[in-house]
């Protein structure tokens, strides 16, 4: 039986994403398919239309999303018809030895960029799915390792953000930065990540948790977050850091950005001996420059934090409990709740740094 759907696709760079009918395959052994229901929209999706991201055309866009399993292959085991899932962009395949080293966010079997793998095809050729998953569609197939069953009480939307927003910023905190109580924090980029970024400081004990964004408009979302303090950026933002933290600067700077310029801005704004962790995805020729006196002076610490170091099959789970007991709360997070056709317009207003996240619904 052939299954057709739609979807938001980019046909080529530089060209507006258009949604168009699309042909799906049929699933084959651990294969599942997914009613999508909500899915939201990164700032990943972002860097693949606006060129930070140069991945193959065409391309389905999307990638952090939640929906109902509505077909499953022989020997899917995980998941049945009817379950609630969230979709995973990176699944662990449990075998590499990143997995078998207790790493499974650097699984290299997991899909880059964009993948081939599930069969999609629009006008008979071949289509790419963003982060091997293509969740901007009314339907995905995914290996079964791919979707996280997650409780039906939890709301698809909400459900959605663990999948990326929610999981990379708790995990950066919680995982990487491992902030402890009592420290000072600086968040730099207040998007939906950075704003996970600021709940779990908080919720991990952070005494102080700085907000930082380009714009005074994020200071009532910071502060639903949970910040004490916000801070517009500038040339001046270490001096205003150090201002908040007794001179020193922070115990931890957390960029959720991906750009040069912010990463040394998060440098700066650290302490002597103090961590910065980079969140944000930037572009391959976006090259950051440290001289070598000061690494060694400030005996600071500077890693990536990809995809929260979490593993997912454990920690998705866990966050929809979370959620569900009211200790972590999500709401203000979805600033929209769109339809597909409107994402383009969420793509707009991310890029001029307006709202949290854009929540499509399916």
């Amino acid at each position: 039986m052939t299954h057709y759907m739609t979807g938001l696709v980019v046909r080529e760079a530089g060209v507006a994403a258009e949604l168009v009918e699309l042909r799906l395959p049929e699933i084959g052994p651990g294969q599942v398919r997914v009613r999508v229901r909500a899915a939201g929209v990164c700032h990943s999706d972002l860097s693949m239309v606006n060129g930070t991201l140069r991945p193959p055309h065409p391309l389905i866009l999307g990638h952090e999303a939640a929906g109902e399993v509505v077909e499953v292959g022989e020997h899917v085991t995980r998941a049945a018809v009817g379950d609630h899932v969230v979709l995973n962009w990176q699944p662990a395949c449990r075998t590499c030895w990143f997995c078998e080293h207790g790493e499974p966010w650097l699984c290299s079997t997991s899909h880059g960029v964009a993948a081939l793998s599930n069969g999609i095809t629009l006008d008979d050729a071949p289509v790419h799915v963003t982060l091997g998953v293509g969740a901007f569609a009314e339907q995905v197939v995914v290996p079964e390792n791919a979707v996280i069953p997650v409780p039906s009480e939890l709301g698809f939307d909400l459900a959605a953000l663990l999948g990326c927003a929610v999981l990379t910023g708790t995990g950066a905190v919680r995982n990487t930065a491992r902030v402890a109580p009592g420290e000072s924090v600086v968040v730099i980029g207040l998007g939906g990540v950075g704003l996970s970024v600021v709940t779990a400081a908080r919720a991990a004990g952070a005494a102080q948790v700085i907000a930082v964004d380009v714009t005074e408009a994020k200071k009532g979302l910071a502060e639903a977050a949970g910040a004490t303090d916000f801070v517009v950026s500038s040339d001046n933002l270490s001096k205003d850091i150090r201002a908040r933290t007794d001179r020193r600067g922070a115990d931890h700077a957390i960029e959720c950005v991906g750009r040069a310029a912010t990463i040394r801005a998060a440098w700066r704004a650290t302490r002597s001996g103090g961590q910065v962790t980079v969140v944000g995805m930037g572009a391959a020729d976006d090259m950051v420059q440290l001289s070598a006196l000061d690494i060694f002076s400030s005996a600071r610490t500077l890693r990536a934090s990809v995809y929260g170091q979490a593993d997912t099959d454990l920690e998705i789970p866990a966050l929809a409990r979370d959620v569900l007991d009211g200790r972590l709360r999500l709401d203000h997070l979805i600033t929209d709740r769109i339809g597909l056709a409107e994402v383009p317009g969420a793509f707009d207003r991310m890029s001029r740094g307006e709202g949290a996240r854009s929540v499509a619904i399916l």
